[in-house]
């Protein structure tokens, strides 16, 4: 059993902590659904070749889509306009295209129920290191390159990264999981008014429950991730909020 879940949780953990960071930036500026927009247009660049080229240069189309969508946000963030319900036409591109694309393929409701929240529990190993690269090459850029970065460079450096986070994330957890992942700490830290590493405290807490959970009674494990960690967040949310007044 230790064997199985070891993977999975080595995974989360290692999500949760640039994820964390990532869904904190973006909640300070209030374009609450940019990741989801992003991972939406990345799942669909998945979706393009597993529907067109059997699955062949995925992860090329996943972050060249990605690349895209966040282009496309880091120059409407510099534009006047509704950036948020901009950024909502993003996702239903991102979704509507999914549908489109897999409506013709025999296993297609298959591949879009991956495509939102995979089983992780079945990850292998080396796809867990090769990530866990990806994932501390961008964190040492965000550390190191980008606070010296200004203006329209600094914008699109940022959503560039996420793309990239994001492309790796799909792959191995899910549109819906990347979500959660992103958002969920960092809203229950700010409504506790906690810091970065609550958010890594938090997010592998109702994470590795979540695995457990599936694991036990034989749960998708994706969604276990998603629905605990939205469950949790929203009753900490509502119940640490004040009456307006």
């Amino acid at each position: 059993m230790i064997d199985i879940l070891l993977i999975p949780i080595a995974l989360v953990i290692i999500l949760v902590m640039l994820h964390s960071y990532f869904g904190m930036e973006i909640l300070k500026r209030g374009i609450i659904f940019t990741d989801l927009a992003i991972a939406q247009i990345a799942a669909l660049g998945s979706a393009i070749s597993l529907g067109y080229f059997d699955g062949e240069f995925m992860y090329l189309f996943t972050l060249a889509f990605a690349l895209l969508a966040a282009f496309l946000i880091a120059f409407a963030s510099t534009r006047e306009l509704h950036l948020e319900a901009f950024i909502g036409i993003l996702y239903v591109l991102g979704a509507s295209g999914i549908m489109m694309v897999l409506a013709n393929s025999s296993e297609g409701m298959e591949h879009f129920k991956s495509l939102l929240a995979s089983d992780i529990l079945f990850t292998p190993l080396e796809d867990v290191i090769k990530s866990g690269f990806i994932y501390a090459s961008i964190a040492i850029l965000l550390y190191k390159v980008y606070p010296k970065l200004t203006g329209f460079l600094k914008e699109l450096t940022f959503f560039s990264l996420l793309a990239i986070t994001v492309t790796s994330s799909v792959k191995l957890a899910g549109v819906l999981v990347v979500f959660v992942l992103l958002i969920a700490a960092p809203l229950v830290a700010k409504s506790l008014n906690k810091g970065l590493f609550f958010t890594f405290v938090y997010g592998w807490s109702f994470s590795i429950a979540a695995i457990l959970i599936a694991y036990y009674y034989d749960l998708p494990t994706g969604y276990a991730i998603v629905f605990l960690g939205a469950v949790l967040t929203s009753s900490i949310v509502l119940g640490s909020s004040k009456v307006k007044r």
